[in-house]
């Protein structure tokens, strides 16, 4: 399956429960399950995140979740299943993540990630982020953290509002 087989779309209400279980199974493996279906669904909900998954027909292969501030922008939750992963699939989300949070004029992106993930620290670190500080047990006292930032603009510059040329102007 190529990745134009598996299309990215906004998450739906019912998909929560998918998504909570893909938490649960493969970002939480051993830290206890903070993302359940009710905390999911209002992720989902929420006007300030974008809840983005990708589907094989109506399976859901892989999502993401991140959440919008004025400045700052937070990739809480990405997963992909162990069938479709080699796919380009987190890949194609974490980059639609980071354009929409350019084109909302975040000026950064930040996100955690456990240090022995060694596969999502090259993928991030492919996609333009970078390792800023390590924290010792920030998963439930047990385990060590990465937290990464991808720099989109100068923080507290405005952003940039495109006009159309004088000449277009009337």
């Amino acid at each position: 399956m190529a990745l134009r087989d598996v299309p990215l779309e906004f998450a739906r209400p019912g998909d929560a429960r998918a998504l909570a279980a893909m938490s649960r199974d493969l970002i939480e493996v051993g830290l206890g399950w903070e993302y359940r279906p009710p905390r999911v669904a209002r992720m989902i909900g929420d006007p300030d995140a974008v809840a983005l998954v990708a589907r094989d027909g109506a399976a859901v292969a892989g999502f993401a979740v991140m959440a919008f501030g004025d400045e700052r922008a937070h990739l809480a939750l990405l997963a992909v299943r162990p069938a479709h992963r080699r796919r380009g699939i987190a890949r194609s989300l974490v980059a639609w993540l980071v354009e929409s949070a350019a084109v909302a004029g975040a000026a950064s992106v930040h996100l955690e990630l456990r240090a022995g993930n060694h596969p999502a620290r090259a993928l991030y670190a492919a996609a333009g982020f970078t390792e800023t500080v390590r924290v010792p047990g920030y998963y439930r006292g047990h385990e060590t953290a990465v937290r990464m930032v991808r720099v989109l603009r100068a923080p507290g510059r405005e952003v940039p509002v495109w006009r159309p040329p004088l000449s277009d102007r009337h």
